[in-house]
C-alpha cells in the first residue's frame, strides 16, 4: 500500500510546532482546527498531540488522541499532501496503538468520511472495524463519517500479556 518510506521522527507536538500544525490543518481538512485549538491541547491532561518531522524539521504529519479512562479516541491524523503514501500515519498510528496497548486501554476509536477510502484502508490494515456511521458527520462536503474501532482483549489470566 505505501511503496516509498519517508524517514520521519515522532515526537510529541510543543507550542514551537503549533504554526505548521494549523498550517497542515488548513491543508487537509475543510474545517480546520484553530491554532489557538490546538494550542489548549497542548494544556489538556486527557490529549496527546504527535508530529512527525523529516530530516530538515519540517511538520510533515501529525495526529492527536484524547484518553478518557480506558477509552482512547483518535481526533486528527493528517499528513501533508506530497508526503502521503510514504509510511508516516503508519507512524503515528503505530504511537497510539503501542500507547493503547502499554496502558490496557480497551479500545481505540475515530470517525474517518466515507469517501476516505485510503485511510480507511489504513485503519483496517491495522485491526480497526467499521462500527457504524454517522451521518452527515462532515461539512464541506457535507459527508457520512466511518466509525472505526480497534477492540484489545487482554488475557486475564496473564495481566503482562
Amino acid at each position: 500500500m505505501e511503496e516509498n518510506r519517508m524517514h520521519v521522527r515522532i515526537v510529541p507536538m510543543t507550542a514551537d510546532h503549533l504554526d505548521e500544525v494549523a498550517e497542515l490543518e488548513r491543508i487537509c481538512f475543510s474545517v480546520p482546527w484553530s491554532r489557538n485549538m490546538l494550542a489548549e491541547e497542548l494544556d489538556n491532561l486527557l490529549s496527546a498531540f504527535l508530529v512527525a518531522l523529516d530530516d530538515s524539521g519540517r511538520v510533515v504529519g501529525y495526529a492527536g488522541v484524547q484518553v478518557v479512562l480506558d477509552e482512547g479516541y483518535i481526533t486528527n491524523v493528517a499528513v501533508r499532501p506530497e508526503c502521503r503514501r510514504q509510511g508516516i500515519a503508519g507512524k503515528l498510528l503505530q504511537v497510539f496503538l503501542d500507547f493503547a496497548k502499554g496502558n490496557r486501554l480497551a479500545f481505540l476509536t475515530l470517525e474517518v468520511r466515507a469517501s476516505n477510502y485510503d485511510a480507511i484502508a489504513l485503519y483496517g490494515s491495522r485491526g480497526f472495524r467499521s462500527v457504524g456511521r454517522r451521518k452527515n458527520y462532515y461539512e464541506h462536503p457535507r459527508e457520512d463519517a466511518i466509525i472505526m474501532t480497534l477492540e484489545f482483549a487482554y488475557d486475564s489470566e496473564n495481566p503482562n500479556a
